[in-house]
């Protein structure tokens, strides 16, 4: 297939935990609360914030995937996180630039439920083709894992 008619990455997943928006948003609003929310982030560094043209809160930052490898091998890949945000329960989008032509935006939109909030991210990613098959994998497995990390934090707080 050529390049530019690959087949988009894309797929949403929800889940509801147990805190108001305003505390879930302030989490997901917060580049360090991204460490172990996902499983691969184990550090996040040079964060700047700031505000876009149109008034949102703005955080840049450097984050650090650790992938392992075979055995004890593993591999840190740097990316550069833009997260915009727009209080006070606006969406919280993240543009991720990865080594490798690597890339990927999550749009997360929070809805007050009964007892908690319903959390609903939309992913899409884009990726050369030696590389689309592991990024959509490790994508899918990243964001159920991050659900299911957000809504344990979510209610231990």
């Amino acid at each position: 297939m050529p390049e530019d008619r690959k087949p988009p990455i894309a797929f949403e997943t929800t889940c509801t935990v147990a805190a108001p928006p305003d505390v879930v948003y302030s989490h997901l609003a917060d580049p360090r609360s991204y460490i172990g929310l996902s499983p691969l982030i184990v550090a996040v560094d040079e964060v700047r914030h700031g505000h876009d043209a149109e008034g949102r809160a703005v955080a840049e930052y450097l984050a650090v995937e650790r992938f392992r490898l075979i055995g004890p091998v593993r591999w840190d890949n740097r990316i550069r996180v833009r997260l915009v945000s727009t209080p006070p329960h606006g969406p919280l989008v993240s543009e991720v630039r990865s080594p490798g032509r690597v890339s990927l935006c999550a749009v997360v939109e929070l809805h007050p439920v009964v007892g908690g909030t319903r959390v609903h991210e939309r992913v899409s990613a884009d990726a050369p083709a030696p590389l689309r098959r592991f990024v959509a994998g490790e994508a899918r497995r990243v964001a159920a894992y991050r659900a299911a990390e957000l809504t344990r934090r979510m209610t231990a707080s």
